[in-house]
């Protein structure tokens, strides 16, 4: 064997002979695909690479519906022929057809929203089973981007405009949606009706994205609907531009407010759902808001990812309100402000923001927040409520009760002879005719007071504060502040941002970040401990930002990867 020729013919055999080892042998296994806490893009690569089908997918989150769903109410309806949409999909994948970027992925809608295969209930014992003749403009564009509607979420009954008392996320056909981060029911004499402990915020629900039940949500803002549920189960949600995504097919409450947002784990899987609830030509003959905004290309927001995107950005502090307390004009106590704990959390932000290459512009004046002519100042001018019927409405903004009025009638009367009721006043008469059926466990003050309204005689009142809310929050709000000094958005704590965006039918979209203690009064019993709540960073800008917004926002995420999934759902 010392002979050279003989010793290199041996080498080379044992090398051959290795390398066809290697080609034969098995690669390891990879362990199964798990839809736990998955993002969307990490759904969508596993799909590719065929490590998971679309069947597999449904099977899995229908096991953990199965499995959680009693403790949390997360589900108003699940899809009966998810399954069947499920093998259709993984057929065209197999045969190299792809519907586009949601194409064999599970996501859930708030139950406002029209389809037709489930119920579209909002929650209200008159519309129980009712079967929508049409579906909504967004669930179109989400079936042909190939989404599989799964579910429809819980949601606080018709969106919130029932009662001032009702809890978040309840309604009378499903009870309360409870909190994944504190699935427990509140104990306090008061308040044991069954409601969580820990508020899961707005109309629409996170409970079900939070714990993996389906990919992704899309729900639905008026004032707050929501960013605060996204805030409350640490998910990235939202709001678009009115004018961004249609509205034709959505239970209303003021068409002047209204819209719908993707609610996700990740901002890119926001992002992703985002695109695919674009109409394709940027129009709808049913919503005349839309072409508001260009469409972006192709209708994809993934093309803003940039993790380098803080860079240069520059952001806005509106001290005034939402981080220091403010007295307005002609009033004894100040407004807003946060707790040392929230502000702390705050500076820290702005620290991460400025380290990432932003330029971060503090204080910024909101004019309308400091303006000392009380007519000029958006803080004393929110929208009316319960108490606040005709008479006694002078101080507040009418849009809203005059809206749920007017578009509300409008939606029923799209619906034809299908409709549960031909009118808001035939609802009122519904549910106090069925009161006996929970139809009215909180009473119906607001549906009361917007049946108050005279779509004709009010029309003048309507057209004022319109345009008021309007000065206040676009040119002497969000757009002066953004103008005078060349901002990309504003940083707002928490959904705080949610009053002055929503009447401006601005865009804003919020990133979990950290978590806050809660105070109570009363106080909880002794011993019960209350879980922290979450708390989340919103970024707010023009009108048409989105793209702006959303690179700001994933930047930002990546530097600091905050969000936990709830713990006791594994």
């Amino acid at each position: 064997m010392n002979h050279p020729t003989l010793r290199r013919r041996c080498l080379l055999l044992a090398g051959l002979v290795a390398i066809v080892a290697a080609c034969t042998q098995e690669p390891a296994p990879q362990p199964p695909f798990s839809v736990v806490d998955a993002s969307i893009p990490e759904i969508q690569q596993a799909l590719d690479d065929g490590r998971v089908t679309s069947r597999e997918l449904v099977e899995q989150y229908l096991q953990r519906i199965a499995t959680y769903e009693l403790g949390l109410n997360a589900t108003m309806a699940v899809n009966p022929a998810a399954l069947a949409l499920a093998d259709e999909l993984d057929a065209e994948r197999r045969a190299g057809k792809l519907r586009g970027p949601l194409h064999g992925i599970p996501v859930a809608l708030k139950d406002n929203i029209q389809t037709l295969d489930m119920p579209t209930t909002g929650g209200a014992v008159a519309f129980e089973g009712f079967m929508a003749p049409y579906e909504a403009t967004i669930v179109e564009n989400l079936r042909n981007a190939g989404a599989i509607i799964l579910a429809k979420t819980t949601l606080t009954e018709l969106a919130n405009w029932v009662a001032t008392g009702m809890p978040d996320n309840y309604n009378a056909l499903r009870g309360y949606g409870m909190n994944p981060y504190d699935p427990r029911r509140d104990p306090r004499d008061g308040f044991d009706d069954g409601r969580p402990v820990l508020s899961t915020g707005g109309s629409s629900s996170g409970i079900g994205t939070a714990v993996s039940f389906w990919a992704g949500s899309v729900g639905t803002q008026t004032s707050g609907s929501l960013m605060i549920p996204s805030n409350n189960t640490m998910l990235v949600g939202i709001d678009p531009t009115i004018g961004r995504l249609s509205r034709h097919g959505i239970i209303p409450i003021t068409m002047d407010q209204d819209s719908a947002g993707p609610m996700a784990r990740t901002v890119a899987g926001a992002a992703i759902l985002l695109g695919a609830m674009e109409n394709p030509a940027n129009a709808d003959p049913n919503d005349p808001a839309i072409g508001a905004c260009d469409a972006v290309p192709d209708h994809d927001y993934t093309a803003f990812l940039d993790a380098d995107g803080l860079a240069g950005a520059r952001i806005g502090v509106p001290r005034a309100y939402y981080y220091e307390p403010v007295t307005p004009p002609g009033q004894d106590s100040p407004k807003g402000g946060l707790t040392p704990e929230a502000t702390a959390h705050m500076d820290e932000v702005i620290s991460i923001l400025e380290s990432r290459g932003a330029v971060v512009v503090d204080p910024v004046e909101i004019p309308s927040h400091v303006a000392t002519d009380p007519d000029d100042n958006q803080l004393l001018f929110g929208n009316c409520y319960d108490t606040q019927v005709r008479g006694n409405d002078a101080d507040c903004s009418i849009v809203m009760k005059y809206g749920m009025k007017r578009d509300f009638d409008r939606w029923l009367a799209s619906l034809g002879d299908s409709a549960p009721v031909p009118t808001l006043t035939a609802l009122r008469e519904f549910n106090t005719n069925n009161a006996q059926r929970n139809a009215i466990r909180y009473g119906q003050q607001e549906l009361d007071f917007s049946d108050e309204m005279d779509v004709e005689r009010d029309r003048e009142r309507y057209e004022a504060d319109r345009a008021k809310d309007l000065r206040l929050t676009r040119t002497e709000g969000i757009d002066a502040a953004l103008d005078a000094h060349q901002l990309d958005a504003l940083l707002i704590p928490s959904w705080a941002g949610e009053q002055i965006a929503d009447k401006a039918g601005y865009p804003q979209i919020i990133v979990p970040f950290g978590w806050v203690t809660r105070t109570f009064d009363p106080p909880l019993p002794e011993g019960f401990g209350a879980e922290q709540m979450p708390f989340g960073v919103a970024f707010i800008g023009t009108a048409c930002s989105e793209p702006a917004l959303i690179r700001i926002a994933y930047a930002f995420e990546q530097s600091t990867g905050r969000r936990v999934p709830p713990p006791a759902f594994p």
